[in-house]
């Protein structure tokens, strides 16, 4: 059993691209999956599969790299964590490593990006920064 399930995810992408792997497993949950379909639609990740079995299920996640071989997926950070949450309004949000960066934020909404939360005027909890 994991206390973060988030920061898990995060931590099995960054293991994958720092030997080069083009899949990793993850356990599957709803949370999970929107954020792996948001770092794919930001071009982070190539592909985002949900296999199920039974019960339980798992994401297949495909790393993207781009045509020189250097990984798309460079880094990440947790911010908020199950012991302490971190919020933050829509006008206190900055832009990440000069703007090569994204946060991620969970609103009312559904997960969002710094710039999809700046440009809709909502705030909400700092899940992560992932450059």
């Amino acid at each position: 059993m994991h206390t973060d399930p988030i920061a898990d995810m995060l931590t099995r992408i960054r293991n994958a691209v720092a030997v080069r792997h083009e899949t990793v497993m993850i356990p599957h949950s709803r949370t999970k999956e929107q954020l792996a379909k948001l770092l794919e639609k930001e071009g982070f990740l190539k592909d985002v599969h949900v296999k199920k079995r039974g019960v339980k299920g798992h994401l297949i996640v495909s790393v993207a790299y781009k045509t020189d071989g250097t990984p798309s997926f460079q880094g990440s950070k947790r911010i908020s964590s199950p012991g302490k949450r971190i919020y933050s309004g829509a006008k206190t949000l900055y832009p990440i490593r000069g703007g090569y960066g994204r946060a991620i934020i969970s609103t009312p909404e559904g997960l969002l990006t710094d710039r999809e939360a700046r440009r809709r005027n909502i705030g909400g909890e700092i899940f992560c920064y992932v450059w």
